[in-house]
C-alpha cells in the first residue's frame, strides 16, 4: 500500500481521528456533523456499492453537483475501489455535462438535486454505457428504474460482504495511479480532460506542509466548487491535517455565512475580497468626515504595525498603542465581517489587486496570493505567511520549476504536472515545449525569485496603435468597484480601449432611489445619462495612473449578466472573450464609430 494514495490517506485520518468532527453542513437551517469515523464508514458502504453496480478498476464515474458531504464520500469511495472521479461542474448545461459523459466514457454518476438529475436524464438513452444515477437529495421526480438515492446507494453498499475486496484494492493503489479527469474550463473550444494522478495532488500537500500550519484545531469555509482542483486539493489537504471542513452549497451565501462558521484559513477567488473591500469603502463614502478620517488613519496605523512586524523591525510603544486603538476602532470591525482573526487566506484563479490585498493585511488578515492551473493540480507558486510579497503570486512551489520562455511565457515542469489531457494526444504534446508545460500565461521573476503575472497570451489586445494591453489588468483594477458585477475590456486592433460593464444592479438601484433616478426596468436604468456620468466618474477616478493607451475611452452598460449558460462565462467564471465579441458585435461596433 503506498502511503501517497488518497485512498490511503483518508482511511488513516479515520483511524486516527475518530470521533473528531470532519465535516459541518447546514440542513433546515441546523448545522449537522459528520465525524472522521462516521466519513469511514460511509466511504465504505459507498465503495461497496459501487463494486457491487460493476464499476471496476479504471473506470470512470461523475460527480455532478454542488459541494455537500455527498460528494467527498463519493469521491473517496470511488478512489477506494481504483477507480477515477470525473467532477462536472454543478452549473454545467445539459450539452456541456453530456460532452464530459461522452469523452470521459462515464460509467456512473452522482447527481446533487432534481435539476442535475433532469439534465442528465435528458440525454441518458444516447449514452449507453451509462448506468445507475445516484441521487445525493431524497425524494426527487425520477423516471424509471435507473436512478437510487445516495441513502438507498449506502444501504445497498452495508448490507454488500465486499470488504475485503475494498480492502484489496486500498492496499493496491500507487501513487501513480489516475485519480481524476479535471476538465478545463475550455474558453477557447472544447473542454479537455487533464489527468492527475495520486502523485499529482500529494506533490501539493507536501508544498502546503512547508509553507502553511494547519492542524486539528483548524476550520475551513468549503465554498469554491469542488469540481475544480483548487478546492478539491486543499479540501483533501483539510482531512489530511484532521482539520474540520463546513460546505456551503451556494457560493453567494459565503460572506453570511463566514463569521457564522469562523473559519481558521480557507481558499477563494479575488471576488469575494473584492466584495468585502468595496462594500467597506461603499458605506465609508457615505460616511460623514470624521468617520472617514478616523478609518484612513486607522488604515494606515494598521499598515505600518504589519509591516513592522513582516519585516521583524522594533515597534515602537507608541505604535503599539496607536495600534491598539485603530483596532479598536476600525480594524477588528473589518475583520469581524470574515468571522474574526484567520492563521491565513488563500487567492487564486484570477489576479487580485495589490491595493486590496494591503488593505486586507492592514487589518491583521493575510491574503496569500498564488497562481496555477487545473493541468499543475492546480499550484505552481504561492506565497506564504513565511514569505510574500504583494503584487506577485509568490515563489514557485516545492518540487516545481518555473522558467520564462523566449515570449515571456511562464513554462513549468515538476511533481505537479499533469500526465497529459485524456485522449488528445496532439493537444497534450502542443501543451510542452522540450518537457516544460506551456501555461498560456505571461510573467516574470523578479529579483528575490517571485513571479508576476501579467496576462493570458491569448487575452493580450494589441491596439490599432501597436500597444499591447493586458486586459486583466484593467478589469482588476475597475472590478473591484462597489458598482460593477463584471467587466470585459475590448480593443484588440481597434483605436483604443473600451469596455462592457455589467453593474451591481443592487446597489445601482438603491443609488438611483436615492438620487431620484427613475426607472421601471434595467434596460431603461443603464441608459440614464446620469448614471452614465455616474459610471464615468467612478472609472476615471479608478484609472486615473492609467497611460494613456489603457484608459477606456468608451464604455457600455449592459442589463444582463454574463452567464454560464449564456455561453459568455467558462464554469469557473472566467470571460469567453470571443464569445462576448460575437455576441456583443453591435454594440462594441457603435463604441468605435465617430
Amino acid at each position: 500500500m503506498s502511503k501517497d494514495h488518497l485512498a490511503s490517506m483518508i482511511q488513516d485520518g479515520v483511524k486516527k481521528y475518530g470521533d473528531k468532527t470532519a465535516m459541518r453542513y447546514k440542513e433546515a437551517g441546523q448545522w449537522k456533523t459528520i465525524t472522521y469515523r462516521a466519513l469511514g464508514e460511509r466511504i465504505r458502504a459507498t465503495a461497496k456499492a459501487l463494486l457491487e453496480e460493476g464499476i471496476a478498476e479504471g473506470d470512470m464515474v461523475g460527480i455532478f453537483s454542488q459541494n455537500r458531504p455527498e460528494w467527498a464520500i463519493a469521491d473517496f469511495a470511488i478512489l477506494s475501489i481504483k477507480a477515477v472521479s470525473v467532477p462536472i461542474y454543478a452549473t454545467n448545461t445539459a450539452k456541456q455535462t453530456e460532452y464530459i459523459v461522452r469523452d470521459a466514457d462515464l460509467k456512473l454518476i452522482f447527481v446533487g438535486d432534481q435539476v442535475q438529475y433532469d439534465k442528465v436524464k435528458s440525454f441518458k438513452a444516447t449514452q449507453q454505457q451509462l448506468g445507475k444515477i445516484v441521487t445525493f437529495d431524497s425524494g426527487l421526480k425520477l423516471q424509471g428504474d435507473d436512478a437510487i438515492s445516495m441513502e438507498a446507494f449506502m444501504a445497498k453498499g452495508r448490507q454488500s460482504s465486499r470488504d475485503p475486496e475494498v480492502e484489496e484494492k486500498i492496499s493496491a493503489g500507487q501513487t501513480g495511479d489516475i485519480a481524476t479527469l479535471i476538465y478545463t474550463s475550455g474558453t477557447t473550444g472544447d473542454p479537455k480532460g487533464a489527468v492527475l494522478t495520486h502523485a499529482n495532488f500529494f506533490n501539493q500537500f507536501y508544498t502546503i506542509d512547508d509553507r502553511f500550519r494547519v492542524g486539528t484545531d483548524d476550520r475551513s469555509l468549503c465554498f469554491l466548487p469542488l469540481s475544480h482542483a483548487y478546492e478539491r486539493t486543499w479540501s483533501y489537504y483539510i482531512f489530511r491535517c484532521g482539520a474540520e471542513n463546513n460546505y456551503l452549497s451556494s457560493p453567494k451565501d459565503i460572506v453570511a455565512f463566514m463569521p457564522e462558521v469562523n473559519p481558521t484559513c480557507m481558499v477563494s477567488v479575488p471576488r469575494l475580497y473584492e466584495k468585502i473591500y468595496s462594500t467597506v469603502y461603499d458605506r465609508l463614502e457615505k460616511a460623514p468626515e470624521n468617520r472617514k478620517k478616523i478609518f484612513n488613519w486607522a488604515l494606515g496605523v494598521g499598515k505600518e504595525y504589519a509591516y513592522k512586524k513582516k519585516d521583524k523591525k522594533p515597534v515602537s510603544p507608541f505604535l503599539k498603542l496607536k495600534h491598539a486603538l485603530a483596532d479598536r476602532l476600525v480594524l477588528s470591525h473589518i475583520r469581524a465581517v470574515v468571522g474574526g482573526p484567520k492563521n491565513f487566506f488563500s487567492a487564486g484563479g484570477a489576479p487580485l489587486s495589490q491595493e486590496i490585498e494591503e488593505f486586507f493585511f492592514a487589518a491583521g488578515l493575510l491574503v496569500c496570493q498564488g497562481y496555477g492551473l487545473t493541468e499543475t493540480s492546480p499550484m505552481i507558486s504561492c506565497n506564504s505567511p513565511f514569505g510574500f510579497k504583494f503584487g506577485t503570486v509568490g515563489r514557485p512551489i516545492k518540487g516545481c520549476e518555473v522558467k520564462i520562455g523566449e515570449d515571456g511565457e511562464i513554462l513549468a515542469r515538476g511533481g505537479n504536472i499533469m500526465k497529459g489531457y485524456y485522449k488528445k494526444p496532439r493537444e497534450t504534446q502542443e501543451a510542452f515545449v522540450d518537457g516544460w508545460f506551456k501555461t498560456g500565461d505571461v510573467g516574470v521573476i523578479d529579483e528575490d525569485g517571485f513571479l508576476r503575472i501579467t496576462d493570458r497570451i491569448k487575452d493580450l489586445i494589441i491596439t490599432a496603435q501597436g500597444k499591447n494591453v493586458a486586459p486583466q489588468h484593467i478589469e482588476t483594477a475597475i472590478g473591484k468597484d462597489h458598482y460593477i458585477e463584471q467587466i470585459a475590456a475590448i480593443g484588440d486592433k481597434r483605436k483604443y480601449i473600451s469596455a462592457l460593464i455589467v453593474p451591481s444592479f443592487g446597489p445601482l438601484e438603491q443609488y438611483a432611489k436615492e438620487h431620484g433616478i427613475g426607472f421601471s426596468s434595467r434596460e431603461e436604468l443603464v441608459k440614464k445619462p446620469e448614471i452614465i456620468e455616474f459610471y464615468t466618474r467612478r472609472i476615471n477616478d479608478l484609472t486615473t495612473e492609467f497611460p494613456n493607451y489603457e484608459k477606456i475611452i468608451r464604455f457600455t452598460l449592459v442589463p444582463n449578466e454574463f452567464t454560464q449558460d449564456g455561453g459568455e462565462l467558462t464554469p469557473t467564471m472566467k470571460i469567453k472573450r470571443k464569445v462576448v465579441a460575437e455576441k456583443y458585435k453591435d454594440i462594441i461596433d457603435k463604441m468605435y464609430e465617430i
